[in-house]
């Protein structure tokens, strides 16, 4: 894999930390990383996502979602019942794992189902109403200059 320096891009920018931040993910990532669970994102709206992640052999309660620093964290760990049953033949993962989804400005975390071995996490982009595109009146030229304060010419 080859091996990026973001550091030019990091002193000649301004604000764009969280642009350079991931591009350093993107980069970071190793191809053959773990691919256990797999997982869905499907678009259900303009503003909303579903994950889709296949946890089958996991109960509701051996399941933990939380979201902190603008990461969706995703966690199952399962239940040590299984010492006394004898496999011959074990194809079902139920191993423990992590899933993070890094999520964009202002995306909500809505709801979660389990169902059929699925877990389904659905996510909205809220925009705060300070935040959207507002339209600004165009008032006059008669009524702005009755606003105007006298102007002094100053030497």
């Amino acid at each position: 894999m080859r091996s990026f320096d973001l550091t030019p891009l990091y002193r000649a920018t301004v604000g764009f930390d969280q642009i350079a931040d991931l591009l350093d993910r993107a980069l970071a990532t190793d191809v053959g990383q773990n691919s256990y669970p797999p997982y869905n994102i499907e678009k259900t709206a303009d503003d909303g996502w579903r994950i889709s992640i296949a946890a089958a052999g996991f109960a509701a309660d051996e399941l933990a979602i939380e979201v902190k620093d603008r990461a969706l964290h995703v966690t199952a760990r399962k239940a040590e019942d299984d010492a006394e049953r004898k496999f011959l033949h074990r194809g079902i993962a139920t191993r423990a794992f992590e899933r993070r989804f890094h999520l964009a400005d202002h995306v909500q975390v809505t709801g979660a189902l389990h169902e059929n071995g699925m877990l389904h996490i659905d996510l909205i982009r809220e925009v705060p109403e300070a935040l959207k595109p507002r339209r600004i009146a165009i008032a006059a030229g008669e009524k702005m200059q009755a606003n105007l304060v006298d102007a002094k010419a100053v030497n």
